[in-house]
């Protein structure tokens, strides 16, 4: 399960400045040892990634995948943070 839908990945497609933040997003949250699992995704486990989306969006009626606005706007924001998604 990925929180990133086609329209989230598009707004993605569409910032390359975002695209290194994101490939280091994605490998900080990917789980432990991704690459021994078959198939080697460097997706987060599916338990983090809920809790993720419920504190995001809350509990009732959380969106099954990210809008393309919020991805970005998270991008940015671990872009600005000093040190901590480079």
């Amino acid at each position: 399960m990925t929180p990133v839908g086609g329209a989230a990945a598009a707004a993605l497609v569409r910032r390359p400045d975002l695209w290194v933040t994101a490939a280091r997003v994605g490998l900080r949250l990917a789980r432990p040892g991704w690459w021994r699992r078959w198939p080697p995704r460097p997706w987060p486990d599916a338990g983090y990634l809920r809790f993720r989306m419920e504190t995001m969006y809350g509990s009732s009626g959380a969106p099954a995948v990210m809008s393309g606005e919020d991805l970005v706007g998270y991008l940015e924001w671990c872009r600005r943070l000093p040190g901590r998604a480079r």
